[in-house]
């Protein structure tokens, strides 16, 4: 396996993500610059100018028109992806954590970081036919989150619902309509302990029909849920804090990559395996392969749509785009 290396960051990266024909992986930053690449070579297509703050969540809509990016600067902002100019920009009071377009790609969620007196919000804006300078009073739907900030979000199915992981380890979903919580789950957290931060929710995807979707928290683990009932499916285990996990669209397989804290990064050597992406089988719960490459923790992963790449972006700044090997395919777990 030769990876392609692709190294347009000057800093950290955030955020890497797929559009829906695989041609073209977007990438966040904390260098205030999103990047656009073709997946197939690695060359960078361009870059989004216009953030004054690091690129915390990037998502882009269904036919690859349009980009959200929310930044570390107490913005949000609608791009045109073939153009590279910015169509809207929507002044926050803290920063923006986590967006995502509905599946119709007519609505967009966005959460709020609890900063600066301000408690974490989740608004809900309708982009069919945004103006140049959005405001807070824009926005369609807006939820108060008073016990612990939203970390990740996704869209459920028919844009109904809304999931949300927390920073105290919480998940749930609330109807995306009245801003009503519909459901919730533990999920990482232990019960009865409001205020714990070890295991807070750090990215969540789901599988290729949106029927489970894969969490990965600071408690060590990644963990399968159902995404209408909330229920523990399958737990995976490491000895580090995970980042981010993503499950192949063609293979019973969940990969999970992770480090430790920013802070932490100069006291350990590579060599040690703490920055390997780790594959684990879907049901069994068991390791299988690592993939070594990055200098630092993994921040970010995501699988190609057709499930024979697999990307991950690390603290390192580098993306590195792993074309799998005919052994990947060949392999059989036994049973």
């Amino acid at each position: 396996m030769k990876p392609l290396m692709l190294h347009g960051h000057e800093r950290a990266i955030t955020m890497i993500k797929f559009n829906r024909e695989g041609d073209l992986i977007f990438s966040a930053s904390k260098d205030k610059k999103p990047n656009v690449w073709y997946s197939i070579n690695g060359e960078r297509l361009g870059t989004f100018n216009g953030h004054n703050g690091s690129i915390w969540c990037i998502d882009v809509n269904w036919d690859t028109t349009r980009l959200l990016t929310g930044s570390g600067d107490m913005s949000l902002r609608l791009w045109d992806v073939q153009f590279g100019k910015d169509i809207s920009k929507l002044s926050t009071k803290s920063s923006v954590r986590a967006c995502a377009f509905s599946f119709s790609g007519n609505l967009a969620a966005y959460a709020t970081d609890k900063a600066l007196g301000h408690n974490c919000e989740m608004f809900i804006i309708d982009i069919r036919a945004p103006e140049p300078v959005l405001q807070i009073e824009d926005n369609i739907c807006r939820t108060m989150m008073a016990e612990s900030r939203i970390t990740s979000l996704l869209w459920g199915a028919l844009d109904e619902t809304i999931i949300t992981g927390h920073e105290n380890g919480t998940i749930a979903i609330w109807d995306s309509r009245t801003g009503k919580k519909l459901n919730y789950a533990d999920g990482h957290s232990v019960p009865g302990n409001e205020r714990q931060t070890n295991c807070a929710i750090n990215d969540m995807q789901f599988n290729k029909d949106g029927t489970m979707f894969v969490t990965a928290s600071k408690d060590h683990t990644a963990k399968l849920f159902d995404s209408e009932s909330l229920t523990a499916l399958k737990t995976y285990k490491t000895e580090r804090p995970v980042n981010s996990a993503t499950i192949s669209p063609t293979h019973d397989y969940v990969v999970v990559g992770g480090g430790q804290d920013a802070m932490d990064v100069t006291t350990t050597s590579a060599k040690q395996g703490k920055f390997d992406a780790r594959f684990f089988h879907l049901v069994f719960e068991e390791e299988f392969a690592r993939l070594k490459g990055h200098f630092g923790p993994i921040n970010s992963l995501a699988y190609h749509p057709n499930g024979r790449t697999l990307a991950t972006g690390g603290e390192d700044g580098y993306i590195r785009i792993n074309n799998m090997d005919q052994s990947y395919f060949d392999y059989q777990f036994e049973y």
